[in-house]
């Protein structure tokens, strides 16, 4: 499926702007925690606001393919947990479809079983490394057989004995983090994850789990009589769904909107401290407390932006905003820079490639790097045909470059945005206004 976005702002055309509220899907990371944890307790958990998108959907899948029943009614799952013993193996391979939070926090369930499992996923998340979490794991004595590029398939044979270690990352990842610390439910002894730089700790909030910062970095620890308890989970509004019009309001003259519920977690804001450092006007209202996790009302209202270099400790805090932030530094005035964050090129596609190859291609001026990109700020971009590289964030970054753009664009495989926001041109169509 192409979609066909037409441009906003040709002098002799009518201007186009965006306004109003609207909700997005459950924040996809606290949905796939809140479903694996839930199978994980004795006893029935509910989730209210779980994301409706594809990767959650796989979750899903794989754990029923593992013996967990789930239920849905009226908007509402419960999951019958089975304790940490009692999944059953599968007759068939797990599927994580697209979902690399799938593949990396089952496997370190699996990791824990005392039968054998293989998990595979779609085309493009066969290509996603997965050594990450199969080096950690081997230390534990996880039994983790990958392809031989270490890549999807994995299979994952019974271990005589997991056995606790410490394991300092070498990059911050929250689904390396999540991995080791699902297995150390299972391990012998003690494990301690060591992070260079907070990443997202929807993990550790829903255990509860205690986080010391210490010189080396931020420390949590796990053991094997941590047992998960049934739970009722309400999930905010998915921040990384919400920025893309929030983005676009920040860069359409007249326009403001409001993203109504969405998670405010301190370790997922940086994309709104990016947008204020740009000048853009940002307001919080209703701030409160959800299951665990602050969440708030988000208004954003257009404003002229200014460039902005985004680097360092920040890079985990927004790591799926990027892609939209590089649209976004078309339209502020100056060199945005954004290094460190090499992880975008193990995402769904290479993102900083795509990011870059399509603002080329509507006429920006941007250069790649190793580890991040450069956007030479123009104030316009120009209709193009883009390429969605089969991933999700690019297909909606560039819906929104394409209503500020000249002219007409076209996202091919823009269905891929179901992967995450199955409504997402739907709401976009909704809040779009054409004066």
């Amino acid at each position: 499926m192409n979609y066909e976005v037409r441009g906003a702002s040709l002098p002799h055309t009518k201007s186009t702007t965006i306004n109003g509220s609207f909700e997005v899907p459950g924040d996809k990371s606290i949905s796939h925690r809140a479903l694996i944890f839930s199978s994980l307790a004795n006893g029935v958990s509910e989730i209210d606001g779980i994301s409706t998108g594809g990767d959650v959907r796989s979750t899903m899948s794989c754990l029923k393919q593992l013996g967990v029943k789930i239920e849905q009614t009226n908007g509402t799952v419960k999951v019958h947990g089975k304790g940490k013993f009692s999944f059953s193996p599968s007759r068939e391979v797990l599927d994580a479809g697209n979902s690399g939070t799938t593949m990396r926090l089952l496997t370190g369930v699996l990791a824990g079983q005392k039968f054998e499992s293989t998990i595979n996923g779609d085309e493009t998340l066969r290509k996603r490394p997965m050594q990450r979490i199969i080096d950690p794991l081997a230390q534990m004595g996880a039994n983790i057989v990958p392809s031989y590029n270490s890549t999807a398939p994995l299979k994952i044979f019974p271990s005589d004995k997991l056995h606790g270690i410490r394991y300092e990352l070498p990059l911050p990842s929250a689904q390396v983090k999540s991995s080791v610390l699902l297995a150390g439910m299972f391990a012998e002894g003690e494990t301690t994850i060591v992070e260079p730089v907070e990443s997202r700790d929807h993990t550790e909030r829903m255990l509860k789990l205690n986080k010391v910062k210490t010189p080396s970095g931020f420390e949590t620890k796990i053991s094997c009589d941590y047992n998960v308890e049934p739970a009722k989970y309400d999930v905010a509004g998915d921040i990384s769904s919400a920025a893309f019009f929030l983005a676009a309001a920040a860069i359409l003259p007249n326009s403001s909107v409001t993203a109504l519920g969405i998670t405010l977690n301190p370790t997922r804001i940086g994309f709104l401290d990016v947008l204020e450092k740009m000048g853009a006007q940002v307001k919080v209202e209703k701030a409160r407390e959800a299951a665990g996790e602050p969440i708030g009302d988000v208004t954003v209202s257009y404003s002229e932006l200014n460039c902005i270099e985004i680097k360092g400790g920040l890079i985990p805090r927004l790591i799926d905003e990027l892609p939209i932030i590089g649209v976004m530094a078309a339209f502020a005035q100056g060199e945005t820079v954004v290094r460190d964050a090499h992880d975008l090129r193990r995402k769904e596609s290479d993102r900083i490639v795509a990011v870059v190859d399509n603002l080329e291609a509507m006429g920006a001026e941007v250069e790649e790097l190793d580890d991040g990109f450069i956007v030479h700020g123009t104030g316009k971009l120009n209709g193009a045909e883009i390429n969605s590289y089969k991933d999700h964030r690019i297909a909606m970054a560039f819906a929104i470059a394409g209503l500020a753009a000249h002219g007409m664009t076209t996202i091919e495989n823009a269905e891929w945005a179901q992967i995450s926001y199955p409504e997402f041109f739907e709401t976009l169509e909704r809040l779009v206004v054409r004066n």
